[in-house]
């Protein structure tokens, strides 16, 4: 996957607009899933990264204390650095 110790400015000010944790950020990184959008990666939270989210807590209830932000998503440069996040509003299509 990706570090996500890089955060532009940009994606500071995005994290603290849209009240997403920085936690969210190292379980998009851990459990997330990626796909090439551009010239950059997108990370969001599908079913099957869910599933892994899940087990890693410790089950279903556990993932609802954190159900606010599985909408999540981060889009992160070549270089590594993420560029910005926000919440999902509409279908991400594969490229």
């Amino acid at each position: 996957m990706t570090d996500i110790a890089g955060l532009t400015v940009h994606a500071r000010r995005r994290l603290q607009q849209r009240a997403i944790p920085p936690m969210m950020l190292d379980y998009l990184d851990r459990f997330g899933t990626a796909e090439r959008c551009g010239g950059s990666e997108r990370i969001f939270f599908d079913k099957a990264s869910r599933r892994r989210l899940a087990k890693h807590m410790g089950g279903d209830a556990a993932l609802r204390s954190v159900e606010r932000w599985l909408g999540i998503y981060a889009v992160v440069g070549d270089n590594g650095n993420i560029v910005t996040v926000g919440h999902r509003t509409r279908r991400h299509r594969l490229s």
